[in-house]
């Protein structure tokens, strides 16, 4: 499979360049699953053209369910009080689900926004969808800019939680940051809270794996990853014990086995790459993944199973679905056995 082409992200750059000459341009569209990132950058944009005390004047908002082509035309004709700039911020309207008289209304406007007016489209509930061959596409490209505020990159995401702890009074660890994004996600906005409780509850001024443990939410993939992970290092009573744990905390059986059958196919493939010679690079690249702490933990696992051990794992996650859908009322007891049949399954399946 050839390597993923590197994402696109002149238009962060322009972004950041404009409100650092305090120069935004006249029209924006932002969507992307990174909330941190998209508010903190709506709040540069508000403090760089609202002079304080005067945002009831100059900033005009609107949700997408109350919002209309004529309303936006309004509120970009309204001038400035006491300032150079307006802010019109609309939120989540279907500019593509606009009928053709509407979206050439659009056009228009868009190709003659005033100087004193920045126009931003945010996507938050809706999903941004956009049809790159229509004329309302190529208006927006031609006279605004699209800011896809995506997940970063791990060397970006560990400086920044450096830097938030350090802000706290702490320091942490490059492998400890990238373990607490392996447990918490790679969201902004999760991870500054529970760096905030981290933070708090740390006695030390280096931050511990302990810290982490202690107080910090993991995520469901993350939980799973340690209980299927215990398998493969032979600790069937840790397993166990986080399946008890996720089924008393009533998580869906069909998605434990989902994120089950996720890690299997993953060993299956790092156990195919270390065969082939290949490692990390390659299987980050495959399953896309952002931070080499999963990765190293799988390729680690690998090289105690044979490839058929792999291969047989896989096969009866895919089976064990059926059986859920299938004995109602009896999931505890699906998932356990195929927990004891994977950990005994290494004397009957050639390792």
């Amino acid at each position: 499979m050839p390597p993923k082409s590197k994402a696109d992200n002149t238009a962060m750059q322009e972004l950041k360049h404009a409100l650092r000459d305090k120069n935004p341009g006249r029209l924006y569209l932002f969507h992307g699953e990174e909330v941190y990132l998209r508010s903190y950058y709506l709040d540069q944009l508000k403090q760089t053209l609202l002079p304080q005390g005067l945002e009831d004047f100059n900033l005009h908002t609107a949700q997408g369910r109350d919002c209309s082509v004529e309303w936006i035309e309004q509120a970009i004709d309204c001038l400035p009080m006491m300032s150079q700039r307006t802010l019109v911020l609309v939120t989540d309207f279907d500019l593509y689900g606009q009928n053709e008289k509407a979206r050439e209304h659009l056009i228009a406007l868009f190709s003659s926004l005033p100087d004193y007016c920045c126009l931003v489209f945010v996507y938050d509930l809706l999903p941004y969808k956009a049809d790159g061959r229509s004329k309302l596409a190529a208006a927006i490209k031609a006279h605004g800019s699209v800011v896809d505020f995506r997940r970063q990159e791990q060397g970006d995401l560990i400086n920044w939680i450096a830097r938030h702890f350090k802000a706290c009074g702490h320091t942490i660890s490059g492998e400890d940051a990238r373990y607490l994004l392996f447990l918490c996600g790679e969201l902004m906005t999760n991870l500054e809270s529970e760096i905030g409780k981290i933070s708090a509850y740390a006695s030390g001024e280096r931050v511990t794996r302990e810290d982490i443990d202690a107080v910090a939410i993991p995520q469901i993939d993350a939980i799973v990853f340690q209980m299927t992970d215990a398998i493969a290092r032979k600790n069937f009573d840790k397993a166990a014990s986080v399946l008890a744990d996720l089924l008393h905390s009533q998580e869906a059986p069909l998605m434990i086995l989902s994120v089950m059958g996720k890690y299997f196919r993953q060993l299956y493939t790092a156990r195919l790459y270390l065969d082939r010679g290949m490692g990390r690079k390659e299987l980050m690249t495959l399953w896309n993944m952002k931070n080499s702490y999963p990765a190293d933990k799988l390729l680690d696992a690998a090289r105690t199973f044979s490839l058929p051990w792999c291969r047989h794992a896989v096969l009866r996650c895919s089976q064990t679905e059926f059986q859920l859908k299938t004995n109602y009322g009896q999931e505890r007891e699906v998932l356990t056995g195929l927990l004891m049949e994977l950990a005994a399954g290494r004397k009957a399946i050639p390792c």
